[in-house]
């Protein structure tokens, strides 16, 4: 399934492409604070709508994981890093996926604080 995306003044939008069966809720320092429900595709089904020069990036601790946010409203729809096999992908941020009932997405909690 094809889903768009974008931050909340559309600076930033994307459109993911997979089978939407569960989110993960994060506890680390920047998840917890954020709040976001991350879906995790490959990379190369996540495709951007905007030019990568219009979207900031943080990295903390070991810089491992691109947090992506629009530095215009400061949302942050989606990151970017390798799961253990090296594989790029992508954490899409469901609060910003259009048409998503998020109470029907299984949500799966991590205890990112622990790591």
């Amino acid at each position: 399934m094809n889903y768009k995306g974008s931050c909340h003044c559309g600076n930033v939008a994307f459109e993911a492409e997979g089978e939407l069966d569960g989110a993960m809720s994060c506890n680390c320092s920047i998840c917890q604070r954020k709040g976001s429900l991350m879906w995790f595709i490959p990379r190369d089904h996540l495709h951007l709508l905007t030019a990568e020069d219009d979207i900031a990036t943080y990295t903390f601790n070991q810089h491992v994981i691109q947090h992506h946010f629009c530095p215009k409203c400061g949302i942050h729809p989606y990151g970017e890093g390798v799961d253990p096999e090296g594989n790029r992908m992508a954490a899409i941020n469901i609060r910003c996926l259009e048409g998503v009932d998020l109470d029907s997405v299984p949500v799966q909690r991590f205890d990112g604080r622990a790591m």
